[in-house]
């Protein structure tokens, strides 16, 4: 299963810059160095967050969590950085219960495949 309405999906400006690409956010500055080491940059903040949505577009969801406000959906698979580089990551997703666009939460890497 593909996310839902993925060719609608948000992925806020600050939510990359102030936390994904981030080397000071307690959460977000060890990402930032695995996203920063590919060539990806807060300067260009668009190009990880068009990589993110191709990510959410070309992989399926590996896990549905529905809560009492909406559903998480979490989907593994690869990622192409900037340097060319195929990345194997998790990205997580969440739709609100009235049916809005999937938003962005996060993303972080996992270990290769082999």
């Amino acid at each position: 299963m593909k996310l839902p309405d993925v060719d609608k999906a948000e992925i806020p400006e600050a939510k990359v810059v102030r936390y994904l690409l981030s080397t000071t956010h307690r959460a977000g500055k060890s990402k930032a160095s695995f996203f920063m080491e590919f060539g990806f940059e807060p300067e260009r903040w668009e190009e990880l967050a068009k990589a993110l949505k191709q990510h959410a577009l070309e992989n399926e969801v590996t896990l549905e969590e529905r809560t009492t406000f909406g559903t998480r959906y979490v989907i593994d698979g690869l990622l192409k950085a900037p340097d060319g580089t195929w990345l194997n990551i998790r990205s997580a997703w969440f739709i609100d219960n009235e049916g809005d666009a999937p938003r962005f939460i996060t993303a972080h890497p996992l270990r290769r495949r082999s």
